[in-house]
C-alpha cells in the first residue's frame, strides 16, 4: 500500500512540474488547460480499470496477471496473487472433502447424515441399499416418511441411542437383520450408522442349533446308558438278560463315541485354513478299499457293484478324500432297504473326475435336499437312529469337498433312491503314468 501512495504522488510531482515547464515556456492558461486534459484523461483510465477490477473479481482469471501500466498493474498482480492462493486452498478443501465421501462411500456400514429437523442431508450407496433410500431423489426428506419400520421410527424418537437397535425384515426380500445406532452431533443433527448383520444372526442361530443337537443327540443314549446301569444296580438279573443289556449299553456307548469322533474330524476340517496338498491319491486302492468296507457293512444284504477307472486319480489328502467317499459308500448301504442294489461308479466326465453312488433306497424329498449338509440334520430321525447315523456324515463330506474344491450333487426321487455325486475339478484331477516293463 505505501508503494501505491508513493507511485500516486510521483505522478502528482511529474504531473505538477510538466505544468510548470509549459507555463514557463507558454503561458499560465496552457498549462491549465494541459493539467486539466490530463486529470480528465487520468479520470477516464481510472474509471476504464475500475470497471476492469469490478469484473475481475465477478469472475476471477487464474490464469495470466491481467496487463496495466503503473499502480493499476501492481493491483492486478497482487489480486492475482491473492485469488490464485484462494483457489489452490478451495481445491485443498474440496480434494479433502472428495476424499472424506470417498472414504464414507466404501465403508461397509451404512451413513446417513440428518439435520436438526430428522430431514436427510446426505447418505451414502450402503444406508441407500440397507433403508431403501435414493441419495439424490430423497434429499430433504425426513426420513420416517421414507424408512416405516416401527421400530425404527420408535428409536429415533425416543432420544436414547446409547444401545443399538436391531431391526429385521429388512431389504427387497424382507430377510436382512439390521443394526442401527444414531449419534448426536453439532446443532441437533443426527448421524445414523447401520451395519448388515444377517450373516452374524444366522450363524448365531447355528451355533445355538449346533449345540442344542449335540446335547439332545449325547442326552438318549446317556439316558439309556444311565436307565440300564440303574436295572443292574437295582434288580437281580439272569445271566443272558444280563449280557443282553451289558450288549444294548455298549451299543449306546459306541454311538456317543462316533458322535464324538465325528464332532472332532469336523472340528479338524473347519478350523485347518490350510488347504490340501498336490500329492496324487491312489485311488485304486481306495475304491478297493471301500469295496470290502461296504461289503462288510451289508453283509450280503445288497447287491453291490463297483466300476472303476483304475488310472484316473486326484489330488489332495488322501485320508480326507477316504472320509468323504467313505460316508456316501457307509450311507447308501444304511438307507437301503435288505434286497436293493448300490452301484458305485469312478470315472472320468470331460475334464472332470466323477464319483457316484446310486442307490434304491428311500429316496429323499426335494425340500430336504439343499439341507443334508447342514450339521445333525435327517429326513427321517426315527431312520436314522435305527441305522445308527451321526447327523454329521454329510457335514463332513462338504467340509473335505470344500477344501479340494470339488462339489456335491444329490438326485433323489421319493421311494426310488438317490444318487449322489461327487465332481473333482479339472486342476485336481489326473491320470496315472503306466509302469513301464
Amino acid at each position: 500500500m505505501n508503494i501505491i501512495w508513493a507511485r500516486s504522488i510521483v505522478s502528482l510531482l511529474l504531473l505538477a512540474l510538466v505544468c510548470a515547464a509549459i507555463a514557463a515556456i507558454a503561458s499560465v492558461r496552457t498549462a491549465l488547460i494541459f493539467a486539466a486534459l490530463a486529470l480528465v484523461a487520468q479520470i477516464l483510465f481510472s474509471t476504464y480499470h475500475t470497471e476492469r477490477l469490478w469484473r475481475l473479481l465477478d469472475a476471477p482469471v487464474y490464469g495470466e496477471v491481467p496487463s496495466a501500466p503503473g499502480v493499476w498493474g501492481e493491483i492486478y498482480y497482487r489480486l492475482h496473487k491473492l485469488a490464485k492462493r484462494w483457489h489452490a486452498q478451495v481445491r485443498q478443501v474440496e480434494q479433502q472433502h472428495s476424499r472424506f465421501i470417498q472414504a464414507i462411500q466404501a465403508s461397509p456400514n451404512g451413513v446417513a447424515m440428518l439435520d436438526d429437523h430428522d430431514q436427510i442431508e446426505w447418505c451414502n450407496a450402503i444406508a441407500e441399499q440397507h433403508f431403501g433410500l435414493d441419495a439424490k431423489r430423497d434429499l430433504r426428506q425426513h426420513i420416517t416418511h421414507l424408512v416405516r419400520h416401527p421400530d425404527f421410527v420408535r428409536y429415533l424418537n425416543s432420544q436414547h441411542y446409547e444401545q443399538m437397535l436391531v431391526m429385521r425384515g429388512t431389504g427387497e426380500k424382507r430377510q436382512n437383520v439390521l443394526s442401527v445406532q444414531v449419534f448426536p452431533y453439532g446443532e441437533n443433527r443426527k448421524l445414523v450408522l447401520s451395519t448388515d448383520i444377517t450373516e452374524l444372526e444366522r450363524t448365531d442361530a447355528m451355533r445355538r442349533d449346533f449345540v442344542a443337537n449335540v446335547s439332545h443327540e449325547l442326552k438318549t443314549p446317556l439316558t439309556v446308558l444311565s436307565g440300564f446301569l440303574e436295572t443292574l444296580r437295582e434288580l437281580p438279573l439272569e445271566q443272558a438278560d444280563r449280557e443282553r443289556y451289558m450288549e444294548l449299553m455298549d451299543q449306546q456307548a459306541s454311538r456317543m463315541r462316533n458322535i464324538v469322533d465325528d464332532l472332532l474330524v469336523l472340528a479338524k476340517l473347519e478350523g485347518d485354513a490350510k488347504p490340501p496338498g498336490d500329492h496324487a491319491i491312489d485311488m485304486r486302492a481306495a475304491v478297493a478299499h471301500l469295496r470290502d468296507d461296504a461289503t462288510t457293512l451289508s453283509g450280503g444284504r445288497h447287491r453291490i457293484t463297483f466300476t472303476a477307472d483304475d488310472d484316473l486319480t486326484v489330488s489332495g489328502a488322501g485320508t480326507e478324500i477316504m472320509s468323504a467317499l467313505g460316508n456316501l459308500v457307509t450311507n447308501a448301504i444304511r438307507y437301503t432297504p435288505d434286497g436293493g442294489s448300490i452301484d458305485v461308479v469312478w470315472k472320468q466326465v470331460g475334464h472332470e473326475a466323477v464319483f457316484s453312488v446310486t442307490d434304491t433306497g428311500f429316496g429323499i424329498p426335494s425340500a430336504d435336499i439343499p439341507r443334508l449338509t447342514e450339521r445333525f440334520y435327517r429326513v427321517d430321525r426315527s431312520r436314522s437312529r435305527d441305522t445308527g447315523g451321526t447327523g454329521l456324515g454329510l457335514a463332513i463330506v462338504k467340509h473335505v469337498l470344500q477344501r479340494h474344491d470339488a462339489t456335491l450333487e444329490v438326485k433323489s426321487e421319493e421311494g426310488r433312491g438317490s444318487t449322489f455325486s461327487v465332481r473333482f475339478p479339472a486342476q485336481r484331477t489326473m491320470r496315472r503314468q503306466p509302469a513301464h516293463a
